[in-house]
C-alpha cells in the first residue's frame, strides 16, 4: 500500500479538526443548555459536552489516524515533533490545516445558529477565557497553570498511547477517554482548550473578549505539548520505535 501524501494528510487533520469542533464546540452552543418549549431542562451540561469532544478524537482517530496521524491539534503536532514522532516539515502545514478546518467548523455552528429567533454569537459561541471571561471566574495564572498541565498530561497518553510498545489498536480509545476526562476537569476553569485551533475556531465568532484572550489558549498548550514532547523520551526511554503510522520520517530512524 502506497504510502499517503502530505496532501492526504491534510485533508485528514482538516476534516479531523472541522469534525472535532464541530461535535465538541457545536454541541455546548446547541445542547448544553438546551430548553424545552414547556421549560423542561434537556440540556446535556457539562458532562455531555465532555463527553462530545471525547468522542470526536476518538472517531476521528480511527477515521483519520493511519493518514495524518489523528492530530487534529497544533499542540499535539508540536508534541509529537519534538518526540520525533513526525517530522518537523509537516508542523507549519499541519497547524495551517487544523486551523482552517477549525475555522470552517466554528463558520458552520455560527451559521446555523444564527438560525434561531434570538440568538447573538456575542459570548454564546463556546470560547476559551480568563477571569470574567472564565465560566468559573479563574484567573489568568489559574487559566494557564491548568492548560499547561493538562495538555502536556494529554500528549503525555498520546505518545505512550501511539508507542509500538503499546497494546496495539487502543490509542484512540485512550486519547479520547483522556480528553472526556480533561473536560471534565477543566470546563468550569477555562472552558477547556488544550487545543489552540479549537480556540481559534470560535473566539473571533464569539467576540465578548475572546479575541483578546486567544494568546493564552495557543501559548499554554504549546508549553504544555512541548514540556511531554521532550520528556517523553527521557522518562520512559529513547530507543522506542516511531509510532506505526504513515507520517513516520525513515529519516529519523536513520538519524537516531
Amino acid at each position: 500500500m502506497s504510502r499517503p501524501t502530505m496532501q492526504h494528510r491534510l485533508a485528514a487533520e482538516f476534516i479531523g479538526t472541522f469534525w472535532l469542533v464541530l461535535g465538541g464546540c457545536g454541541s455546548a452552543v446547541f445542547a448544553a443548555k438546551f430548553i424545552a418549549g414547556d421549560g423542561t431542562s434537556l440540556g446535556i451540561g457539562f458532562l455531555g459536552v465532555a463527553l462530545a469532544f471525547g468522542l470526536t478524537v476518538l472517531t476521528g482517530v480511527y477515521a483519520f489516524g493511519t493518514i495524518s496521524g489523528g492530530h487534529f491539534n497544533p499542540a499535539v503536532t508540536l508534541g509529537a515533533a519534538l518526540a520525533r514522532r513526525v517530522e518537523w516539515a509537516a508542523l507549519p502545514l499541519y497547524w495551517i490545516a487544523q486551523v482552517l478546518g477549525g475555522l470552517v467548523a466554528g463558520g458552520v455552528i455560527y451559521f446555523v445558529a444564527s438560525g434561531q429567533d434570538g440568538w447573538s454569537a456575542t459570548g454564546n459561541m463556546a470560547a476559551n477565557g480568563y477571569g470574567a471571561h472564565s465560566p468559573g471566574g479563574f484567573s489568568l495564572v489559574a487559566v494557564l497553570v491548568t492548560e499547561i498541565v493538562l495538555t502536556a498530561v494529554f500528549l503525555l497518553v498520546i505518545l505512550g498511547s501511539t508507542d509500538d510498545r503499546a497494546p496495539k489498536g487502543f490509542a484512540g480509545l485512550s486519547i479520547g477517554l483522556t480528553l472526556t476526562l480533561i473536560h471534565l476537569i477543566s470546563i468550569p476553569i477555562s472552558n477547556t482548550s488544550v487545543n489552540p485551533a479549537r480556540s481559534t475556531a470560535v473566539a473571533f465568532f464569539n467576540g465578548d473578549g475572546a479575541p483578546a484572550q486567544l494568546w493564552a489558549f495557543w501559548v499554554a498548550p504549546l508549553v504544555g505539548a512541548a514540556i511531554a514532547g521532550v520528556a517523553y523520551p527521557f522518562l520512559f526511554g529513547v530507543a522506542e520505535q516511531l509510532a506505526d503510522r504513515p507520517d513516520r520520517d525513515d529519516a529519523l530512524e536513520q538519524a537516531r
